[in-house]
């Protein structure tokens, strides 16, 4: 299982899974949404946040939200 924070910059994945947690509905509302190719675009300075791009707009996810999103 590979999470969404151990993608590289400029890698592409598909969703598979969000995992259960308090923040699983603030994720599917933001349209991460199993399914949905995604793309890991670059992780700030220090680390965190990550930008990734999803449905044609770009979103910044903290690395405990992405540690939460299943990909393949």
């Amino acid at each position: 299982m590979t999470t969404l924070d151990q993608l590289k910059p400029g890698d592409k994945a598909t969703i598979t899974n969000i995992k259960s947690s308090d923040l699983t509905i603030k994720l599917l509302e933001m349209g991460l949404l199993p399914g949905k190719t995604i793309k890991y675009n670059f992780k700030a300075p220090l680390g965190c946040p990550i930008s990734v791009q999803i449905s044609g707009y770009s979103l910044s996810l903290r690395i405990d939200e992405a540690q939460l999103i299943e990909v393949a």
